[in-house]
């Protein structure tokens, strides 16, 4: 145990799970022996609106949702919710509450699962995916992205972007210049384990707009603002530090960080994200490509 995450020996490496951590967590809820949810958040969450009814205890929801943001370590699968839950802690409404119930009742039902490292490459990949003005109350997008040292799920990030994006091909890029930020932070990282990356670090996009102004840039009066993310990227491009790609929709792992998904959907992602089950038998190196 290191820090509330327990390392257990497993015939295919390892397995890294917080199930004390979200036991406690449980507890202190009185959520230990609910009924399991098939995912952490509604498809269509309800819109915050002021109510006057009085919130049941605005304390322990913050205490819960700080907590919460913890057992994301392991459990990328809770990050959506629970970053909407968080946006929420300085004024809990009835229906925040009800969301903050459904995760507790996912993750009473998926509190074995966590992550299994495994012994595969050390080649980089990276997904990346924007919800466009997805937030009601200020159009502001969510970006998303994850990225996977060989089969293992290395890093991730979820956040809602500063600023209002006028279209989806600026959302996306502000999410491809992000991503790339964290990239290069990562290889020069593996650099310095001995780990040199010897390609460049493929960047999958499903934005074809994104990906077309990232290597043949016609900046006009709608992408003249993102020219210095051009920049950026363009500059990692041509020195083969990163190769931005082309990916279907429906193959975008990093969907499960940025929008609600149907039960279906979610699971197929959590499993290629190497989202599993303490028990389940993890036998070879999980496909991602």
């Amino acid at each position: 145990m290191f820090l509330g995450i327990r390392i257990t020996p497993v015939p295919s490496g390892h397995f890294l799970d917080q199930q004390q951590y979200a036991q406690a967590i449980l507890q202190a809820s009185g959520f230990l022996n609910c009924k399991p949810s098939p995912t952490p958040i509604s498809l269509k969450p309800q819109t915050h609106k002021a109510s006057t009814q009085p919130s049941h205890d605005p304390t322990l929801y913050r205490q819960l949702a700080s907590s919460l943001q913890y057992l994301t370590i392991t459990r990328l699968d809770v990050a959506f919710a629970t970053n909407q839950i968080c946006q929420h802690m300085h004024d809990p409404q009835p229906g925040d509450f009800q969301a903050l119930k459904r995760l507790l009742s996912y993750i009473q039902g998926t509190i074995t699962y966590g992550l299994p490292p495994l012994h595969t490459n050390l080649d980089l990949t990276t997904y990346v995916d924007v919800d466009w003005a997805s937030d009601n109350t200020d159009q502001k997008s969510t970006t998303g992205f994850c990225t996977f040292l060989g089969s293992n799920l290395i890093s991730w990030t979820l956040k809602k972007q500063n600023t209002v994006a006028k279209s989806s091909t600026e959302a996306e890029y502000r999410a491809l210049a992000a991503a790339t930020s964290d990239i290069l932070w990562l290889r020069r990282l593996l650099r310095e384990f001995d780990a040199s990356q010897t390609q460049p670090t493929k960047i999958f996009c499903d934005n074809t707009s994104a990906i077309a102004l990232a290597k043949n840039p016609i900046f006009h009066a709608r992408t003249k603002h993102i020219e210095i993310d051009y920049h950026f990227i363009s500059h990692h491009i041509n020195n083969k530090e990163i190769k931005v790609l082309h990916i279907n929709s429906i193959a975008q792992h990093a969907d499960l960080l940025t929008k609600p998904l149907p039960t279906s959907r979610f699971q197929e992602l959590r499993t290629k994200l190497t989202i599993l089950a303490r028990d389940n038998q993890f036998e070879g190196a999980v496909r991602i490509h």
